[in-house]
């Protein structure tokens, strides 16, 4: 008789991969660890292969036909979820309201604007926003605090989100105009910001928790957003990177000095568009994913950028440190 392994026991198979362990498992899904024991038993008799290595070691470990079968479970769970939402999506109205996490790498004209669009169009859709920094956006929007999320920090991998490209940003180490290191008319090294106070911003919601990027200096100080870091700099007490669309003016108008610095990475990131598989996106989140699209992927690359403020410094505007 052919294998049909039920949805229930392929849920606790993924549940067993993904955390380690029948125990770590078993508190997940707030089951008996014996009842899971007994599951995976019951899909292993049903396929007539081994899914996991036991031999006495603590923590059971994937068979080779484990792993390929990993990669199945996933992808019918997944269907199923899909299945589901278009389900719902058949019998979905108007939304009563909309909980959005934005990313702060996301320029505030973007945000502004399509707000504004937002309320024209929605009146009657109730809108919560929480606007924060690195892992916040995905963080909130796999626990289900948030319908939507526009950010970029893709930090884990998480089945249950689904992640859509629909723009890029980049961040650019700035300095006050009067700061040690705007004042410096030459590329930098990482001699030269060794020994200066670097403003770095905490992610809160743990995902990054044990990493930095971009730490050049020795001597750090830790803020809880960027609005702060961004403050700071621009009063002339470190220096640190901060989202181009956020000092282009500051830089135009001399508060800030874009520096060239080598050593930090300016690469362009993407943006993405978050949503849990199992929740559709109504009219209204729809509405907001596209009109957040149609701006951010018309956002200036790193190149565009940067000849941007050339031209303003040849127009007699200060712009970058040579």
């Amino acid at each position: 008789m052919d294998a049909n392994p039920t949805l229930d026991q392929l849920q606790v198979f993924l549940a067993v991969a993904e955390t380690g362990s029948f125990s770590a498992a078993a508190r997940a899904l707030n089951r008996a660890q014996s009842v899971v024991s007994y599951t995976i038993s019951n899909l292993e008799a049903q396929l007539e292969v081994p899914l996991f290595e036991r031999n006495g070691a603590r923590q059971p470990k994937l068979t080779d036909a484990g792993n390929a079968m990993l990669t199945d479970a996933r992808r019918i769970v997944a269907d199923l979820q899909v299945m589901r939402a278009r389900a719902k999506s058949i019998k979905q109205g108007l939304e009563a309201e909309l909980s959005l996490a934005i990313s702060v790498m996301v320029p505030s004209e973007s945000v502004v604007t399509a707000l504004r669009g937002f309320r024209e169009r929605f009146p009657t859709v109730a809108l919560s926003l929480n606007v924060g920094e690195l892992g916040m956006v995905m963080d909130t929007v796999a626990s289900g605090k948030a319908d939507i999320g526009i950010g970029g920090a893709i930090l884990k991998q998480d089945d249950s989100v689904i992640a859509e490209k629909i723009g890029h940003s980049f961040m650019l180490p700035v300095a006050a105009a009067d700061h040690p290191l705007g004042r410096i008319e030459r590329p930098l090294t990482l001699a030269d910001v060794r020994e200066e106070v670097q403003l770095v911003v905490t992610d809160a919601s743990g995902l990054t928790k044990g990493r930095d990027f971009n730490v050049l200096s020795y001597k750090t100080w830790r803020v809880s957003d960027i609005a702060t870091k961004h403050q700071l700099i621009k009063g002339g007490l470190g220096w640190g990177g901060l989202p181009a669309a956020l000092v282009r003016k500051d830089i135009m108008k001399g508060r800030l000095v874009a520096l060239k610095l080598d050593a930090y990475e300016q690469g362009e990131y993407p943006i993405y568009a978050l949503r849990r598989a199992s929740n559709p996106p109504g009219p209204a989140a729809s509405w907001i994913v596209d009109t957040f699209r149609k701006r951010l992927s018309a956002c200036p690359s790193h190149a565009d950028f940067t000849a941007m403020l050339e031209l303003e410094a040849g127009k007699g505007l200060p712009a970058a440190a040579e």
